[in-house]
């Protein structure tokens, strides 16, 4: 059964969209959870296998590996998922792929590279929206300007988190905002405002922790890396909530009192919203003597293209075709994979 995918999460949002590209498009893929009713109700209708494992048993997932080449996990939040899996997967020399956008979990994956080519097993989170898109544009720009010291990328999402993607914000809520400074990483109380043109005029941004303070460095090396997302409402109200608010927000019984509220919410965007919406990001790379280029991706909706990308990526890899160790999109399959997509089109804004 090599090349073997399994799926874990696949009875969330995200994880049965991923599944059913699967099942679409032929690929071997195995759907697995810790509820036998949801994943079982997921996989029927697919006429795929299942697989039934919680993540707190290490011998129950060990045995859920079993005769598979990759795992591509999509059940959040990764700070409580990934590790395990990872390893499991590193116990089991299975290759491992995640779409976490958590710096932490990113950071984590990353200092077990060594251990990982050891093991001759790929190790590669991130290959959802965040960061496929935004990793392979900061590549691009790296590449124009090889010597960029500075790196500023600016999101406008266009539509609504599923509920796996808000609780796994309502957890950053107490973090602050993280940012990337001569290479550490840096917290910050209070984010920075500022401004971008998506293509229509200026609009305003706010500073946000996003995956890409940890992959961009990692990608490109650049020691400095920020990350924007436009400021509609509701992220703006959500990033200037004083520091003491937020560590109230981040006590426990707060948070399981907002992710009962969030359980209330939609699944996720409605199929019509995941085929009209469309994804911009602004890329900028600045070097030492003041030089700068600057570019524009435009993207389907976010989970659109997660699940192709996601998907993707996961067969490639348990194809074998990505070397061992840590990785991130644009250093598996370099900076133009991301247009490989439908729907995905890079822009150079400078001369």
């Amino acid at each position: 059964m090599s090349g073997t995918i399994l799926i874990y999460g696949a009875s969330g949002y995200t994880g049965k969209l991923i599944a059913k590209r699967a099942a679409d498009q032929g690929v071997r893929a195995i759907l697995a959870g810790r509820s036998r009713a949801r994943v079982e109700a997921a996989a029927a209708p697919l006429g795929l296998a299942s697989r039934v494992f919680d993540l707190g048993d290490p011998k129950a997932i060990d045995v859920g590996l079993r005769d598979v080449a990759a795992a591509l996990c999509v059940a959040g939040p990764f700070s409580a998922t990934s590790r395990p899996m990872v390893d499991a997967c590193l116990r089991k020399g299975v290759h491992y792929l995640d779409i976490t956008g958590e710096i932490d979990v990113f950071e984590a994956i990353a200092a077990r590279d060594a251990e990982a080519k050891a093991r001759m097993v790929t190790l590669l989170p991130g290959v959802g929206f965040d960061v496929v898109p935004s990793d392979c544009l900061a590549a691009h720009l790296a590449r124009r300007l090889p010597d960029a010291a500075k790196l500023k990328l600016f999101l406008s999402l266009g539509t609504n988190p599923s509920r796996g993607t808000a609780k796994t914000m309502v957890e950053a809520i107490a973090a602050g905002t993280q940012i990337r400074r001569k290479g550490a990483l840096v917290r910050r109380d209070w984010p920075e405002a500022g401004s971008c043109d998506f293509g229509a005029g200026e609009r305003p941004t706010v500073q946000v922790s996003w995956g890409d303070v940890a992959t961009a460095f990692h990608s490109t090396g650049i020691p400095d890396i920020e990350v924007f997302f436009e400021a509609l409402p509701a992220i703006r109200a959500l990033a200037r909530t004083p520091p003491f608010v937020k560590s109230f927000l981040g006590r426990p019984f707060m948070q399981t009192l907002l992710k009962r509220q969030i359980d209330r919410m939609p699944e996720g965007p409605s199929a019509e919203a995941r085929a009209s919406g469309r994804a911009i990001l602004v890329g900028e790379a600045s070097n030492a003597r003041g030089e700068r280029v600057r570019a524009r991706l435009t993207t389907p909706e976010g989970y659109a293209l997660t699940t192709a990308t996601a998907l993707d990526a996961a067969v490639r890899v348990a194809g074998g075709t990505v070397e061992p160790g840590f990785q991130t999109p644009s250093r598996a399959f370099g900076p133009d994979y991301v247009l490989e997509f439908a729907g995905v089109t890079r822009t150079d804004l400078d001369p």
